[in-house]
């Protein structure tokens, strides 16, 4: 059966115009129910702190929980996993962090494509690394411990999460950077590897902010440096790795996604209230505490965020020759 041209238009016209009052109910009628968001990591850290604050935004904004899930293990391969075969439809989300861009080049067998199967929502924060030695290190600044290592290549030992984890890249990096001789001694979490140092078993350590800022102001750990590209609001007087090696800067990132295919008038929701929650004093406060610098923005951003991690950490790893555990 034809249908004339003028009647073709209005059908087609009807039908576009059904699809789109299709979705915009979907949106208004989103959460309806609660939701989780999936951290790959274990509760307590900045991960999930990060996560609970967020979660507790949407859960008041929303009316509906967000939900916090912990689910640990293969580097946040699991929850990751987890998240990219859940329905797209908003009520399973993943809390995105720098290991998700470093394993995209370290593992080669995953069920999942992190890049194709996640889809950006917002970045909450840059975070930052602060390079603390023992105190028994004759350094005071980085410049002299530069030095100090280059006159005992192969006689400092740096202590990590693991290889493969934000700790070794970020200090490998350096050491591509500088030609240091420094060596890896892994541990199984960063909490571990911090304790050691602290105990003078290793001299360096490239330790997440959350992880070493206490132990910097009790003066059993001594701060270099910082990692990212400006100094830290929560430790003004420490100068940044770049101020001593030009070009080097080696922040981590964590914010929302989605399994891909999520409605974009959902994400357009979660992204304007999340952005909210990030102007919320309180908020950007916390995350500040945390050795955090409060980003937003939209989801393109973020894919370009994870996209730069994710090539310049697979560049390291490739130099350094790192492999999973």
């Amino acid at each position: 059966m034809k249908f004339p041209r003028r009647t073709f238009l209005r059908l087609a016209a009807g039908a576009a115009a059904l699809s789109a009052a299709s979705r915009i109910a979907r949106a208004q009628a989103y959460p309806s129910r609660p939701a989780r968001i999936v951290v790959g990591f274990a509760a307590g850290g900045a991960t999930d702190i990060q996560a609970r604050l967020m979660g507790q935004w949407l859960s008041e904004r929303l009316g509906q929980q967000f939900i916090v899930e912990n689910r640990a293990g293969a580097s946040g391969n699991i929850g990751t996993e987890a998240v990219a075969k859940a329905a797209a439809d908003g009520y399973t989300l993943l809390q995105v962090v720098t290991p998700h861009a470093i394993n995209a080049a370290l593992y080669t067998n995953l069920g999942f494509d992190f890049v194709r199967d996640i889809a950006p929502v917002v970045c909450v924060a840059r975070l930052a690394y602060l390079v603390v030695v023992h105190p028994s290190v004759p350094a005071t600044t980085l410049f002299e411990f530069i030095a100090y290592a280059k006159a005992n290549p192969g006689k400092i030992n740096y202590g990590s999460a693991g290889s493969g984890t934000p700790q070794n890249i970020c200090c490998e990096l350096f050491k591509m950077m500088t030609g240091l001789d420094l060596v890896h001694v892994p541990y199984k979490g960063g909490a571990p590897a911090v304790a050691d140092l602290i105990a003078g078993h290793v001299q360096v350590v490239f330790a997440p902010v959350s992880e070493s800022i206490q132990q910097v102001k009790a003066g059993k750990l001594r701060a270099l440096a910082a990692t990212t590209a400006a100094r830290l609001d929560v430790l003004p007087e420490i100068p940044t790795v770049g101020e001593f090696v030009p070009g080097y800067e080696a922040s981590g990132f964590a914010g929302i996604g989605a399994p891909r295919n999520t409605p974009a008038e959902i994400i357009a929701l979660l992204n304007k209230e999340l952005n909210a929650g990030l102007a919320d004093s309180k908020i950007r406060a916390r995350i500040v505490e945390l050795g955090g610098t409060v980003l937003g923005g939209s989801p393109a951003e973020f894919g370009a965020i994870i996209s730069e991690a994710t090539k310049k950490w697979a560049g390291v790893i490739k130099f350094a020759g790192i492999k999973a555990d």
